[in-house]
């Protein structure tokens, strides 16, 4: 009998390796930030950054492919990139990125709260100190991983989409970490905020 397949079937095993890797990986972040905050909620507040992430990174791909096809009608060469493993490498790494911006801001509104702000002055006040901070990492890595997405090169093809992942994940991540989780949050202390005085 004669079996014709391509090389997908190859691709299952390690997809399937990665997709447990990816669970192992936001389990263990998640028991981290349990630990961290001595709490069982704020870290599911922070790790709602990680899906919105990978949204961005998956839409800054798009992106990179529409506009970097294009390029070929302006006489440049098409700088566009598959959805390969390697690619998919950069969701794991953004379990242990994006993270990082959320944190500065739950555990700061925490500190306010503790101080006795009401709810929204205290994420208001975590988001204004903490605004900086969040630039300042996001910009520079952004910078960091821009030539590795954006200029053609030896190597910058086998890695272009990991770079691309990551870059505009953490872009999306900077802006929802400003917005939805302040918003998020602020709920959430008022609430917490509200039980303590019914009891």
């Amino acid at each position: 009998a004669l079996d014709i397949s391509g090389a997908s079937d190859e691709l299952e095993t390690p997809r399937a390796a990665l997709t447990g890797n990816y669970i192992v990986a936001l389990l263990v972040c998640y028991l981290l930030l349990v630990a961290i905050f001595s709490h069982w909620g704020y870290p599911l507040l922070i790790l709602t950054s990680v899906p919105l992430g990978i949204a961005g990174g998956i839409v800054g791909l798009a992106a990179l492919n529409a506009v970097g096809g294009l390029l070929p009608l302006i006489g440049l060469s098409p700088l566009t990139q598959s959805f390969d493993l390697i690619t998919m490498l950069g969701f794991l790494i953004l379990v242990g990125t994006v993270v990082n911006n959320p944190i500065l801001i739950v555990e700061k509104a925490r500190e306010n709260a503790a101080a006795g702000m009401a709810a929204a002055e205290a994420v208001t006040d975590a988001v204004a100190v903490r605004l900086r901070p969040i630039l300042m990492t996001t910009i520079t890595t952004t910078f960091g991983l821009a030539p590795l997405v954006f200029l053609p090169g030896a190597g910058t093809e086998l890695y272009r989409g990991l770079g691309a992942i990551v870059m505009f994940g953490l872009l999306f991540t900077m802006a929802t970490t400003v917005t939805f989780l302040p918003a998020l949050l602020t709920g959430v202390l008022k609430f917490a905020q509200r039980s303590r005085h019914r009891e």
